[in-house]
């Protein structure tokens, strides 16, 4: 018989923590993978030197024996650098070519989401009833309506719940009904890039998302008693953790291998987080996390959890149906999420997939026409580029996140769209969210004791066989440069120090 510990719940505080460390899950692929091999340090070979020393491109010396060390060719990079407010740029090689642009692509979601939904935007999450409670009780259903919002997470969830309960609401005797109709049918189910949903990083979109369809378990050894004890954000009400891990000495190693994690759903409908193995005590407190269930189980289970935390009460288990809000249904409480321009940030600074994603269908739903999908959303940004003379006829679209195999933009658009941006009216907003060199984000380990630290802000993108910055760079000179840079290539996990270089060049004012 499995010995079933009751789950123990983060508080908000910490659940506000959790939800920060997702942010920065929910990125690219590479978050999990093995640090990439840099060729930086070691010397050039003959035949490298040969191949810096022939350069068609005009890169920097540094920046072409880099690409050399790597094992990079030129003819797999595209570079593109230019002077903000200036028509001629300074450096352009393969400017024109479309590359995988792994998730600088979300810059070009962002932006057109800031230009054409404004910084102010918010999206809308509602609660709707059949009928109105009477002395406390809700007898029928509760509707609740998603317009995909990126950051429903425990925090702003809570709220709803409480506006429900100042509606009247004490009591729940009936079925909660999710209106996930905003997007398109199918998008939630879409597959993950690399084959394994159980990556916060795929996790597809969804009306009605929360907390970005992931769990986050806290381990922490228990000194006392050779326990180890386990907290999960957010909680759900069917969720249950059966906790047979122990601690021991040693070294802390493979510790999400060897604590034996497995969730599974049981025949009576709860989910079984079971932990059966050892755990070191060396390890201290780590955070395991892991995208599970439906979007539609996920919510509903999050929600009731709440509203249980709340004081609310059941009648009976309410059942989990799916459908529209009907027209007579009465409202009895809306929520707003936080504005586009703190979504935007998170997109940008800690480059989140699901939530860049989220954004890249409500422009097509919101600018275009409900429900929202894929194709809607490129043909409402295509219309939009094209009213900013910015026509980009290599432009490959699949979901605005570059979490892609398909999509596609040069260097040369790329860089022409941050110039615009930078004369925006909003272009402040997104050079705020983008990464700042060696200070924060996903650029807050690089070039830390460089010039150019603190000096760029510059977005990252990383797949597999895909490397790629775009950004500003403030040049010593107090001249401003956008740079653009791909490297599409097997070998292109070396490429970073190459990268790294032609920003501290640039920063240096591009000497030739």
């Amino acid at each position: 018989m499995a010995r079933i510990r009751p789950t123990r719940l983060l508080n908000l505080s910490r659940s506000a923590l959790a939800c920060a460390v997702l942010l920065t899950i929910a990125a690219s692929p590479l978050a999990h993978a093995k640090k990439a091999k840099t060729h930086a340090a070691a010397r050039a070979t003959p035949a490298q030197a040969r191949q810096a020393a022939h350069n068609p491109a005009g890169l920097p010396a540094n920046v072409a024996l880099a690409f050399a060390r790597a094992h990079i060719p030129l003819d797999a990079v595209s570079v593109f650098v230019i002077r903000t407010g200036t028509a001629t740029p300074i450096l352009q090689w393969n400017a024109d070519t479309g590359m995988n642009p792994a998730s600088t692509m979300k810059l070009l979601t962002t932006f057109a989401g800031l230009d054409l939904l404004g910084p102010d935007f918010r999206w809308k999450t509602t609660a709707y009833a059949d009928k109105q409670p009477v002395n406390g009780t809700l007898d029928g259903n509760l509707y609740l309506r998603g317009q995909g919002d990126p950051k429903l997470i425990p925090e702003e969830l809570v709220k709803l719940v409480t506006d429900v309960r100042r509606a009247g609401v004490d009591e729940l005797a009936g079925n909660i009904v999710l209106d996930r109709t905003y997007f398109e049918g199918g998008l939630s189910e879409a597959p993950p890039l690399d084959g394994d949903s159980a990556r916060a990083y795929n996790v597809a979109p969804d009306a009605l998302l929360y907390s970005f369809k992931t769990l986050t378990f806290t381990l922490s050894p228990d000194a006392g008693n050779g326990a180890v004890n386990i907290d999960v954000s957010p909680p759900l009400a069917q969720l249950q953790i059966d906790n047979q891990l122990r601690t021991t000495r040693g070294g802390c190693g493979d510790w999400k291998t060897t604590s034996g994690a497995n969730i599974s759903t049981q025949t009576d409908g709860h989910v079984l987080a079971s932990f059966d193995g050892r755990y070191a005590a060396a390890c201290g407190e780590r955070v395991f996390n892991i995208a599970a269930l439906t979007h539609a189980d996920f919510i509903w289970g999050g929600f009731l959890a709440l509203w249980q935390q709340a004081g609310g009460t059941t009648r009976f288990t309410p059942g989990l149906r799916e459908g529209k809000v009907p027209r007579q249904a009465v409202l009895l409480a809306t929520h707003y999420g936080p504005p586009l321009s703190e979504v935007v940030h998170d997109i940008d600074k800690y480059s989140n997939n699901v939530m860049a994603r989220q954004l890249f269908l409500t422009i097509g739903a919101e600018i275009g026409r409900k429900p929202a999908s894929v194709r809607q959303s490129t043909e409402v940004i295509n219309r939009w580029l094209a009213k900013q003379n910015l026509t980009m006829p290599e432009l490959v679209l699949e979901n605005g996140s570059g979490l892609s195999r398909i999509e596609r933009i040069s260097a040369r658009n790329m860089g022409r769209l941050l110039q615009q941006a930078d004369a925006n009216p909003n272009g402040g907003v997104l050079r705020d969210a983008l990464p700042v060199v060696g200070v924060d984000g996903t650029m807050r380990n690089r070039l830390t004791r460089a010039g150019v630290a603190g000096n760029a802000e510059i977005k990252t993108g990383t797949l597999n066989d895909v490397r790629a910055i775009a950004g500003y760079v403030e040049g010593e000179n107090g001249e401003r440069f956008v740079v653009v840079s791909m490297i599409n290539h097997p070998n292109a996990s070396g490429g970073q120090a190459a990268h790294d270089a032609l920003l501290q060049w640039i920063y240096q004012g591009a000497p030739r």
